[in-house]
C-alpha cells in the first residue's frame, strides 16, 4: 500500500479499532471526446494516479458510520433510512449508493467505513465518480456480492444522476472501474463496448493545469447543453425517423436542416456530431503512434468546445492560447464538464516543468490567480489495495 491508504487504514483503526478491508478508485483524465457520452458518442478516458480510498469494515452495531478525513465529518446511516440529506453534501454521493445495493435486494450488513483521497475537487478528474465508484466496490467486496464491474459502473452513475442531481454520461464511472495501466479506453457510450489502446508518449508526458477556478455556471450549464442536444435531436427526428441521439447523425444531415435551427441549438449540435467523428479518427492516430496528429484534433476539440459548445472560460481559453505558442506542445484542451479546472497537456518532457513556469507566471500577471499543476500518469482502475479478515467477521 501506499502512503494514502495507509493512512486511511490507520484512521480507520484509531477510529475503530479493527482491521478493514482498503480499495482504491482512481480519477480520470479524458484525453479527447468532452460532452459526447451522453450524445451516447465515443469517448476516450484513462484511469490516473490520483484516487479515493476506502477502509471499510463490519460493524456490531446497528448503525453505519462513514467518516470523511477531508471534512473531518461523520455522518450515521441506518440501513432502513438512506435518503439524501440537505448537508454535508459529500454523504449524498455515498448514500445514493447504499440506496442503490438495498433497492436492488443485496443484503447489507452495517458497517464502518473511512474515506479520502489525493484528487484535486473541481479540476474536471472526477473525484464524484472515484468516490461513488470506490465505495460501491467496497460494498460490493466486503459482502462478497459478485457484481459484475459494469453494474457498479451503472450504479454509480445511478447516484450522481439521482442523489448529486448531476445528469452525466457514463464515463467517468466507468473510467474509474474499467481503467487499465497504461492503456486509453476507447468506450462506446450506447453499447458500452470498449477497446483499449496503449498510449506511447515516448519523450511527452500528460500535464494538467488547473485554473483553480470553477465558475457557478458549470453544473446548471451542463444540464442545458443536455437538454439543447435532445432539442437539435427532435428536430432530426421529424426528417430521419432512426435517429436516436446525436450519434446517429452525420454533418450532411445536420447541415442539411441547418436553417430550421436556432443557431444556439445548432452550434452545440455541429460541435457534439464533429467530436463524436474526431475521436474516432483519435484512435486510428494511437494505432498508427502518430501522437502529433492526436494532439492537433485536442486543439480542434478546444476550439470547438469555446466556440461551439460554449463551455470554456477566459482562463481556460487563455491556457490553452499560451500553449499553441510553443512547439513542445503537441495539443491541448479544457477538459471535464467546462467554465474553469483543467487543460490537458501533451507536452516535450524536457519543457514541461519551463511551461509550467511560463503558465504559472503569465496567469498571475493576467487573472491574479494561482495555477497548479499535476503531472498525470495512467494506471488501474479500481481494485484492492489490502484485504483484511478481521473486516469481514
Amino acid at each position: 500500500m501506499d502512503q494514502l491508504e495507509t493512512e486511511i487504514q490507520q484512521k480507520f483503526r484509531s477510529l475503530f479499532s479493527k482491521e478493514p478491508l482498503v480499495v482504491r478508485a482512481p480519477g480520470r483524465i479524458n484525453l479527447i471526446g468532452e460532452h459526447t457520452d451522453y450524445n451516447d458518442g465515443f469517448v476516450m478516458p484513462a484511469a490516473i494516479d490520483k484516487k479515493a480510498v476506502f477502509a471499510i469494515a463490519f460493524s456490531s452495531e446497528e448503525k453505519c458510520l462513514i467518516h470523511s478525513t477531508k471534512y473531518g465529518q461523520t455522518i450515521e446511516v441506518t440501513l432502513d433510512n438512506t435518503e439524501k440529506l440537505e448537508q454535508p453534501a459529500w454523504a449524498n454521493y455515498l448514500l445514493g449508493v447504499m440506496f442503490q445495493f438495498i433497492e436492488r435486494g443485496y443484503e447489507i450488513r452495517p458497517f464502518n467505513c473511512v474515506f479520502g483521497g489525493d484528487i484535486p475537487i473541481g479540476a474536471g478528474l472526477s473525484s464524484s465518480a472515484a468516490i461513488e465508484c470506490g465505495f460501491g466496490f467496497a460494498l460490493n467486496e466486503l459482502h462478497s456480492i459478485g457484481l459484475p464491474k459494469i453494474e457498479i459502473v451503472k450504479i454509480a452513475q445511478w447516484a450522481e444522476h439521482n442523489y448529486a442531481g448531476v445528469k452525466c454520461g457514463i464515463m467517468d464511472q466507468f473510467a474509474s472501474v474499467m481503467g487499465k495501466d497504461e492503456h486509453v479506453i476507447l468506450l462506446d457510450c450506447r453499447s458500452l463496448t470498449h477497446k483499449y489502446f496503449p498510449i506511447k508518449l515516448n519523450d511527452y508526458v500528460i500535464l494538467l493545469c488547473d485554473t483553480r477556478v470553477k465558475h457557478s455556471l458549470v453544473d446548471s450549464e451542463y444540464n442545458t447543453r443536455r437538454t439543447e442536444c435532445e432539442i437539435g435531436v427532435k428536430m432530426l427526428k421529424q426528417h430521419y425517423k432512426d435517429v436516436k441521439s446525436l450519434r446517429d447523425v452525420s454533418l450532411d444531415m445536420l447541415l442539411t436542416h441547418e436553417s430550421e435551427f436556432e443557431d444556439r441549438v445548432f452550434q452545440r449540435c455541429r460541435y457534439v456530431v464533429e467530436e463524436i467523428d474526431r475521436v474516432q479518427r483519435a484512435s486510428k492516430d494511437l494505432e498508427l503512434g502518430n501522437i502529433e496528429a492526436f494532439g492537433r484534433k485536442m486543439y480542434e476539440t478546444h476550439e470547438g468546445l469555446s466556440k461551439k459548445y460554449g463551455v470554456s472560460c477566459d482562463e481556460l481559453d487563455f491556457f490553452v492560447s499560451e500553449a499553441r505558442k510553443f512547439p513542445e506542445i503537441l495539443g491541448a484542451r479544457m477538459m471535464g464538464g467546462g467554465f474553469g479546472g483543467c487543460t490537458i497537456n501533451i507536452v516535450k518532457k524536457s519543457f514541461a516543468d519551463s511551461f509550467a513556469d511560463h503558465l504559472k507566471r503569465e496567469y498571475k500577471k493576467r487573472f491574479r490567480l494561482e495555477m497548479q499543476s499535476y503531472y498525470i500518469n495512467i494506471e488501474d482502475g479500481a481494485g484492492v489495495a489490502n484485504v483484511s479478515a478481521e473486516a469481514l467477521q
